[in-house]
Protein backbone atom coordinates (compact mmCIF):
# COMPACT_ATOMS: atom_id res chain seq x y z
CA UNK A 1 0.00 0.00 0.00
CA UNK A 2 1.38 3.40 -0.91
CA UNK A 3 2.06 6.15 1.58
CA UNK A 4 -0.73 8.17 0.03
CA UNK A 5 -3.26 5.35 0.49
CA UNK A 6 -2.15 4.83 4.09
CA UNK A 7 -2.59 8.50 4.83
CA UNK A 8 -6.20 8.44 3.61
CA UNK A 9 -7.19 5.25 5.41
CA UNK A 10 -9.91 5.70 8.06
CA UNK A 11 -11.01 9.09 6.85
CA UNK A 12 -14.72 9.56 5.93
CA UNK A 13 -15.47 10.03 2.29
CA UNK A 14 -16.02 13.65 1.40
CA UNK A 15 -19.68 14.75 1.13
CA UNK A 16 -21.02 15.47 -2.29
CA UNK A 17 -22.19 19.00 -2.54
CA UNK A 18 -25.86 19.61 -3.42
CA UNK A 19 -27.09 16.16 -2.25
CA UNK A 20 -28.88 15.97 1.18
CA UNK A 21 -27.71 13.25 3.53
CA UNK A 22 -30.64 11.17 4.85
CA UNK A 23 -30.80 8.29 7.26
CA UNK A 24 -33.30 5.46 7.55
CA UNK A 25 -34.86 7.32 10.48
CA UNK A 26 -35.37 10.44 8.39
CA UNK A 27 -37.00 8.38 5.67
CA UNK A 28 -39.39 6.68 8.11
CA UNK A 29 -40.40 9.99 9.69
CA UNK A 30 -40.93 11.50 6.26
CA UNK A 31 -43.27 8.67 5.32
CA UNK A 32 -45.21 9.10 8.57
CA UNK A 33 -45.59 12.82 7.97
CA UNK A 34 -46.79 12.11 4.46
CA UNK A 35 -49.36 9.60 5.71
CA UNK A 36 -50.67 12.02 8.33
CA UNK A 37 -50.96 14.94 5.98
CA UNK A 38 -54.21 13.77 4.40
CA UNK A 39 -56.32 16.89 4.07
CA UNK A 40 -59.39 15.08 2.77
CA UNK A 41 -62.43 16.54 4.56
CA UNK A 42 -64.49 14.26 6.78
CA UNK A 43 -67.53 12.75 5.13
CA UNK A 44 -70.90 12.76 6.84
CA UNK A 45 -72.19 9.19 7.19
CA UNK A 46 -75.97 8.85 6.82
CA UNK A 47 -77.52 6.86 9.65
CA UNK A 48 -80.69 5.11 8.60
CA UNK A 49 -81.69 3.25 11.74
CA UNK A 50 -84.36 0.59 11.43
CA UNK A 51 -87.56 1.80 13.05
CA UNK A 52 -89.67 -0.46 15.22
CA UNK A 53 -93.31 -1.21 14.71
CA UNK A 54 -95.90 1.07 16.29
CA UNK A 55 -97.56 -1.30 18.78
CA UNK A 56 -97.70 0.24 22.24
CA UNK A 57 -99.56 -2.61 23.92
CA UNK A 58 -97.34 -5.24 22.32
CA UNK A 59 -94.20 -3.32 23.24
CA UNK A 60 -95.24 -3.12 26.89
CA UNK A 61 -95.98 -6.83 27.09
CA UNK A 62 -92.68 -7.72 25.41
CA UNK A 63 -90.78 -5.33 27.66
CA UNK A 64 -92.28 -6.93 30.77
CA UNK A 65 -91.42 -10.44 29.56
CA UNK A 66 -87.84 -9.48 28.79
CA UNK A 67 -87.36 -7.81 32.19
CA UNK A 68 -88.76 -10.87 33.96
CA UNK A 69 -86.35 -13.05 31.96
CA UNK A 70 -83.55 -11.17 33.74
CA UNK A 71 -85.03 -12.23 37.10
CA UNK A 72 -86.28 -8.72 37.81
CA UNK A 73 -89.78 -7.76 39.00
CA UNK A 74 -92.37 -5.87 36.93
CA UNK A 75 -95.57 -4.31 38.28
CA UNK A 76 -98.12 -2.41 36.20
CA UNK A 77 -100.10 0.37 37.84
CA UNK A 78 -102.10 3.52 37.13
CA UNK A 79 -100.59 6.97 37.78
CA UNK A 80 -102.71 7.57 40.88
CA UNK A 81 -101.50 4.26 42.36
CA UNK A 82 -97.83 5.15 42.04
CA UNK A 83 -97.09 6.69 45.49
CA UNK A 84 -98.77 3.77 47.23
CA UNK A 85 -97.08 1.30 44.89
CA UNK A 86 -93.64 2.77 45.57
CA UNK A 87 -94.18 2.56 49.32
CA UNK A 88 -95.36 -1.05 49.05
CA UNK A 89 -92.36 -2.17 47.00
CA UNK A 90 -89.92 -0.45 49.36
CA UNK A 91 -91.56 -2.00 52.41
CA UNK A 92 -91.57 -5.47 50.85
CA UNK A 93 -87.87 -5.20 50.08
CA UNK A 94 -87.09 -3.78 53.55
CA UNK A 95 -85.60 -0.54 52.31
CA UNK A 96 -84.96 1.60 55.39
CA UNK A 97 -82.59 4.14 53.81
CA UNK A 98 -83.53 5.29 50.32
CA UNK A 99 -81.42 7.39 47.95
CA UNK A 100 -83.58 9.91 46.06
CA UNK A 101 -81.99 11.78 43.12
CA UNK A 102 -82.85 15.41 42.45
CA UNK A 103 -85.93 15.88 40.29
CA UNK A 104 -88.15 13.11 41.64
CA UNK A 105 -91.81 14.15 42.07
CA UNK A 106 -92.26 15.18 45.69
CA UNK A 107 -95.35 13.01 46.09
CA UNK A 108 -93.38 9.84 45.49
CA UNK A 109 -91.36 10.15 48.70
CA UNK A 110 -93.60 12.29 50.94
CA UNK A 111 -95.17 9.48 52.99
CA UNK A 112 -92.51 6.79 52.97
CA UNK A 113 -91.45 4.92 56.08
CA UNK A 114 -87.90 4.85 54.76
CA UNK A 115 -85.41 7.59 55.53
CA UNK A 116 -84.90 9.55 52.30
CA UNK A 117 -81.32 10.54 51.45
CA UNK A 118 -80.97 13.35 48.93
CA UNK A 119 -77.87 13.64 46.76
CA UNK A 120 -77.34 17.38 47.30
CA UNK A 121 -74.54 17.75 48.27
CA UNK A 122 -73.38 14.48 46.68
CA UNK A 123 -73.44 11.48 48.97
CA UNK A 124 -70.12 9.77 49.60
CA UNK A 125 -69.39 6.22 48.49
CA UNK A 126 -69.63 5.14 52.13
CA UNK A 127 -73.08 6.73 52.47
CA UNK A 128 -74.27 5.14 49.24
CA UNK A 129 -72.98 1.76 50.34
CA UNK A 130 -74.88 2.12 53.62
CA UNK A 131 -78.15 2.89 51.80
CA UNK A 132 -80.62 0.06 51.17
CA UNK A 133 -81.82 1.19 47.77
CA UNK A 134 -82.40 3.85 45.15
CA UNK A 135 -85.56 5.18 43.49
CA UNK A 136 -85.26 6.68 40.00
CA UNK A 137 -87.09 7.54 36.84
CA UNK A 138 -85.59 6.69 33.43
CA UNK A 139 -85.00 8.25 30.02
CA UNK A 140 -86.27 5.43 27.79
CA UNK A 141 -86.84 1.67 27.84
CA UNK A 142 -86.44 -0.93 25.08
CA UNK A 143 -89.03 -3.65 24.56
CA UNK A 144 -86.99 -6.11 22.48
CA UNK A 145 -84.16 -6.29 25.03
CA UNK A 146 -85.87 -5.39 28.31
CA UNK A 147 -83.32 -2.62 28.77
CA UNK A 148 -83.82 0.56 30.80
CA UNK A 149 -81.67 3.57 29.98
CA UNK A 150 -80.74 6.38 32.37
CA UNK A 151 -79.16 9.59 31.05
CA UNK A 152 -78.62 11.51 34.32
CA UNK A 153 -81.75 13.57 33.70
CA UNK A 154 -84.29 14.70 36.30
CA UNK A 155 -85.08 11.96 38.79
CA UNK A 156 -82.21 9.75 37.60
CA UNK A 157 -79.12 11.22 39.22
CA UNK A 158 -75.50 10.34 38.66
CA UNK A 159 -74.40 6.84 37.77
CA UNK A 160 -73.10 5.90 41.22
CA UNK A 161 -76.60 6.16 42.71
CA UNK A 162 -77.76 3.09 40.78
CA UNK A 163 -74.52 1.10 40.88
CA UNK A 164 -73.69 1.04 44.59
CA UNK A 165 -76.94 0.49 46.57
CA UNK A 166 -78.18 -3.09 46.61
CA UNK A 167 -81.75 -2.40 45.41
CA UNK A 168 -82.98 -0.28 42.49
CA UNK A 169 -86.63 0.69 42.08
CA UNK A 170 -87.20 2.38 38.72
CA UNK A 171 -90.39 3.97 37.41
CA UNK A 172 -91.02 3.60 33.67
CA UNK A 173 -93.88 5.43 31.97
CA UNK A 174 -95.66 3.46 29.26
CA UNK A 175 -94.90 6.15 26.69
CA UNK A 176 -91.17 5.74 27.37
CA UNK A 177 -91.10 2.16 26.09
CA UNK A 178 -89.95 1.87 22.46
CA UNK A 179 -89.67 -1.22 20.29
CA UNK A 180 -85.97 -1.41 19.42
CA UNK A 181 -82.54 -0.19 20.46
CA UNK A 182 -82.26 2.10 17.38
CA UNK A 183 -85.55 3.72 18.44
CA UNK A 184 -84.04 4.37 21.87
CA UNK A 185 -80.80 5.75 20.41
CA UNK A 186 -82.77 8.16 18.24
CA UNK A 187 -84.65 9.50 21.26
CA UNK A 188 -81.51 9.80 23.35
CA UNK A 189 -79.77 11.73 20.58
CA UNK A 190 -82.42 14.44 20.84
CA UNK A 191 -81.36 15.12 24.46
CA UNK A 192 -77.76 15.52 23.36
CA UNK A 193 -74.80 13.18 22.79
CA UNK A 194 -72.83 14.38 25.82
CA UNK A 195 -75.07 12.82 28.50
CA UNK A 196 -73.67 9.84 30.45
CA UNK A 197 -75.81 6.81 29.62
CA UNK A 198 -76.40 3.80 31.86
CA UNK A 199 -78.01 0.81 30.10
CA UNK A 200 -79.64 -1.55 32.59
CA UNK A 201 -80.70 -5.06 31.62
CA UNK A 202 -81.72 -6.78 34.83
CA UNK A 203 -79.82 -6.89 38.13
CA UNK A 204 -76.03 -6.87 38.13
CA UNK A 205 -74.51 -10.05 36.75
CA UNK A 206 -71.38 -11.47 35.21
CA UNK A 207 -70.38 -14.60 33.29
CA UNK A 208 -67.25 -16.70 33.33
CA UNK A 209 -65.48 -18.09 30.27
CA UNK A 210 -67.98 -20.97 30.13
CA UNK A 211 -70.88 -18.47 30.09
CA UNK A 212 -72.11 -19.48 33.54
CA UNK A 213 -74.16 -16.48 34.70
CA UNK A 214 -73.66 -15.27 38.26
CA UNK A 215 -76.01 -12.56 39.52
CA UNK A 216 -75.47 -9.97 42.22
CA UNK A 217 -71.70 -9.76 41.95
CA UNK A 218 -71.65 -5.97 41.81
CA UNK A 219 -74.16 -3.15 41.78
CA UNK A 220 -77.81 -3.74 42.64
CA UNK A 221 -78.72 -7.36 43.28
CA UNK A 222 -82.41 -6.55 42.89
CA UNK A 223 -84.08 -4.60 40.06
CA UNK A 224 -87.72 -3.65 40.62
CA UNK A 225 -89.66 -2.01 37.77
CA UNK A 226 -92.94 -0.10 38.06
CA UNK A 227 -94.59 0.45 34.67
CA UNK A 228 -97.11 3.28 34.79
CA UNK A 229 -99.94 3.28 32.26
CA UNK A 230 -103.36 4.87 32.22
CA UNK A 231 -105.25 1.62 31.58
CA UNK A 232 -103.56 -0.37 34.37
Amino acid sequence: MSATARAGAGRPAPKRTGEPVTSARDEVLARIRSALSDDTPDQSVPRGYRQGRADSAGDLDLFARRVIDYHATVTFMAPDQLPEGIAARLDENRVGRLVAPDGLPAGWTADLRATVLTDTPPLSVTELDAADGTLTTCAVAVAETGTIVLDAGAGQGRRALTLIPDYHLVVVRADQVVATVPDAVALLAVAGPARPLTWISGPSATSDIELNRVEGVHGPRTLDVLVVRADA
